[in-house]
């Protein structure tokens, strides 16, 4: 069973057929999809699933902290499962694809105290951007 199945049975989340398959399609490493890729890669395994569905359980997740949207760019919407696995992410300039990285280090440290502007800083965002080596 997938990391995020694990998780949405721990919380007791009502598990219909149509849940199950996002989630699946959701599991893995460096998974970064749109929710038309979700749409589409769960409805071959289960050709019934409406857009409407796939949607709606995205928003679910991602208001139950089980799934994180990223944004870039301007481009649609990611869906990241790995919400609960501090992660920056390393974006291709050229085609989008999306990587998780795990950089060492407080990322806190680069921002010094005078540029805090008096923030309680609770989260920091990097996002690493380059070519890819097939757009290289």
């Amino acid at each position: 069973m997938s990391d995020l199945l694990e998780r949405l049975r721990g919380r007791g989340w009502r598990m219909t057929s149509q849940r199950r398959v996002v989630a699946e399609v959701l599991d893995g490493d460096h998974v970064h999809l749109t929710a038309d890729e979700v749409h589409a890669r769960a409805a071959q395994r289960l050709p019934e699933i409406s857009r409407a569905t796939v949607y709606s359980t995205l928003r679910e997740l991602v208001s139950l902290s089980e799934v994180m949207e990223v944004s870039t760019d301007g481009r649609a919407k990611r869906y990241d499962p790995n919400a609960h696995r501090p992660h920056q992410h390393l974006v291709c300039s050229a085609c989008g694809t999306i990587r998780d990285v795990h950089p060492t280090g407080d990322p806190l440290a680069g921002l010094p105290a005078g540029e805090r502007f008096g923030f309680a800083v609770s989260a920091v965002e990097v996002t690493y951007r380059g070519l890819c080596p097939s757009c290289a």
